[in-house]
């Protein structure tokens, strides 16, 4: 088994002290009939599945789940965490012992783009090079010098991003990503389908036809039907730059692929102990490790310098224009835009097969994910049709 550090790095700074809540798979040896998924309470005495209560993170959001009113001893103790993070880490996966998953299942996943100004620009700078990696840095330069002002102290929708904004036509430099960066309104997207997300410790896949990506770090919010904000936890929303950046309406073409979308590890939810100004206040950070060039990237997004507020972006994703019954997985965006050459082209970064991404935080634990051509990602299987079956089978569909 892995040693006790390696384990407990995915763990918040602070383990156990929150609410911690994810998804695992369970051999058919816990079950009592076929293997399955379910949604399960993590803490210092074990990992305990909830389905019996609720079999599915959906429903548990929906009902405003209290751990404090759940009493783990009429659970049934899965493992310990140690035992099953470790199974999580150590592929080959096998059915038949427990590991954890995406702690989503039947919820939407949305994402936020372009809601820091320094990605912004590089979003800006991806339309202008049209997907040519080796066009950035002059295009950079151009938009940085044409610009002369911070944006970063723009308000999205204000007086003053209005006139900014005519400053930027006038130069001929506005963009469709500078309209949702400081326009009134943010850019909202599908980022994958429910039940496609995976977890820590799975492959994350990009499109061979990709030569210029990396990866994102975000926060994302658990947000229930009601459309109340309930946790978080953390996603690497997977970048293919060249390809969003020969046309916006491509953005399906780079965002939703076959294991382009991971979360967890587990969601944290608010308690006295955890908060939304803990979110408003976070730092991610982000490191890449080349498994065939030693290639080494560490950098931050740093959520105090996000252009609009969390509970904004939530706001106007699931409002009275627009519902999420199953409650909804939402992406809030990244500061992190990387430029260091990795190949001494000129460049900049984009990912090699075998790349390990590791994204943390201090109170949601860390991602790690290592990076695979999308068709060589185990294939999505298991969907919502498979899981209605799989929990009509285990006598949970009351």
């Amino acid at each position: 088994m892995k040693g006790e550090t390696e384990i407990t790095r995915f763990l918040p700074a602070d383990r156990f002290s929150g609410t911690l809540l994810g998804r695992a798979w369970l051999p058919a040896s816990i079950t009592g009939s076929v293997s399955g998924p379910s949604p399960v309470l993590i803490d210092e005495k074990g990992v305990f599945d909830i389905s019996s209560v609720f079999p599915t993170t959906a429903e548990l959001l929906n009902h405003d789940f209290c751990a404090d009113a759940c009493e783990t001893s009429a659970l049934i103790r899965v493992g310990s965490y140690e035992a099953i993070m470790h199974n999580t880490l150590e592929p080959p996966r096998c059915n038949e012992t427990p590991h954890f998953l995406s702690p989503f299942d039947v919820q939407a996943i949305k994402a936020c783009g372009v809601t820091f100004m320094c990605s912004m620009l590089e979003r800006v700078i991806e339309e202008r090079a049209g997907g040519d990696a080796s066009r950035a840095e002059a295009i950079r330069e151009k938009i940085n010098t044409g610009i002369g002002v911070d944006v970063s102290t723009v308000k999205p929708g204000s007086r003053e991003a209005e006139g900014l904004k005519k400053i930027l036509i006038a130069e001929g430099l506005w963009s469709q990503y500078l309209e949702v960066g400081i326009g009134p309104y943010a850019e909202i997207f599908t980022k994958s389908q429910p039940t496609s997300s995976v977890g820590t410790g799975a492959l994350i896949g990009i499109l061979p036809i990709s030569s210029w990506n990396n990866p994102e770090p975000e926060i994302v919010l658990a947000i229930n039907a009601a459309g109340r904000v309930l946790g978080a936890t953390l996603g690497n929303d997977v970048n293919l730059r060249d390809i969003e950046g020969r046309s916006a309406l491509l953005l399906g073409k780079a965002k939703d692929n076959n294991a382009s979308c991971s979360i967890g590890p587990f969601i944290r939810l608010f308690d006295d102990t955890f908060s939304i100004d803990d979110i408003r206040q976070a730092e991610v950070s982000v490191r890449v490790k080349g498994a065939e060039d030693g290639f080494e990237l560490e950098d931050k997004s740093d959520m105090t310098m996000i252009s609009r507020d969390v509970l904004d972006l939530a706001g106007q994703t699931i409002n009275e224009s627009h519902q999420y019954p199953d409650g909804l997985a939402l992406f809030t965006g990244t500061l992190f835009a990387p430029v260091k050459n990795r190949q001494g082209d000129g460049k900049g970064f984009t990912h090699k097969l075998g790349d390990v991404v590791t994204i943390a935080s201090e109170k949601l634990g860390a991602l790690q994910n290592t990076v695979v051509f999308c068709q060589d990602a185990p294939p999505w299987e298991f969907g919502i049709s498979a899981l209605m079956r799989n929990l009509s089978q285990r006598g949970l569909l009351k």
